[in-house]
């Protein structure tokens, strides 16, 4: 178990969306990221869930922080405050300087630049950890709409990885981008 900094004082925010705890009333979002063939493949949320199974999976969030994996988001719109996503930052390494962070963006609101935002927001945040000198983030190579979207982040591809992990049964290639503190 690693001892994670604070939870941030004021929500990390970019470009009409801000990072926030997960609620009851955000099990909307595991609906809508369930109906996903992809996303139920990488995290704890069930494919094509009940409304009692996506409550399940926004009340697992929480937990991410308290048991001292890291941190997990709801991505809001600034203007309504409701959950269009998902972002975490990962901090199992942080004894070695090293982050990972993930997202997940609602089928409904892709191709807005939302992912975008919200690897910017959480990198924002990661680089007030003052241990903390690289994020990485893992990428399947065919994944072009998130790969442009850590790009726009400023997140670096350094290569592919493979044979990396097991996603769906069958063990996957990922490119691996990063940043690095400045």
């Amino acid at each position: 178990m690693t001892d994670l900094p604070p939870w941030p004082a004021s929500p990390p925010a970019c470009d009409g969306i801000f990072l926030r705890p997960f609620t009851d009333a955000d099990a909307h979002l595991g609906l809508e990221l369930g109906e996903d063939p992809y996303v139920p493949l990488i995290g704890s949320l069930a494919a094509d869930p009940t409304p009692a199974q996506a409550l399940e999976w926004v009340r697992r969030q929480p937990t991410r922080y308290t048991d001292g994996t890291g941190f997990s988001f709801a991505v809001a719109d600034a203007g309504s405050g409701r959950a269009v996503g998902s972002a975490g930052l990962w901090l199992q390494a942080l004894a070695h300087g090293r982050a990972s962070a993930g997202y997940s963006v609602s089928p409904a609101h892709r191709g807005r630049g939302v992912a975008t935002s919200a690897i910017k927001a959480v990198t924002a945040f990661a680089w007030t950890i003052p241990a903390l000198h690289r994020i990485e983030l893992y990428i399947e190579p065919w994944n072009t709409g998130s790969s442009r979207a850590a790009h726009a982040a400023g997140y670096a591809r350094e290569g592919v990885l493979r044979s990396h992990q097991e996603i769906g049964g069958t063990r996957r290639d990922m490119a691996l981008y990063a940043a690095i503190r400045a």
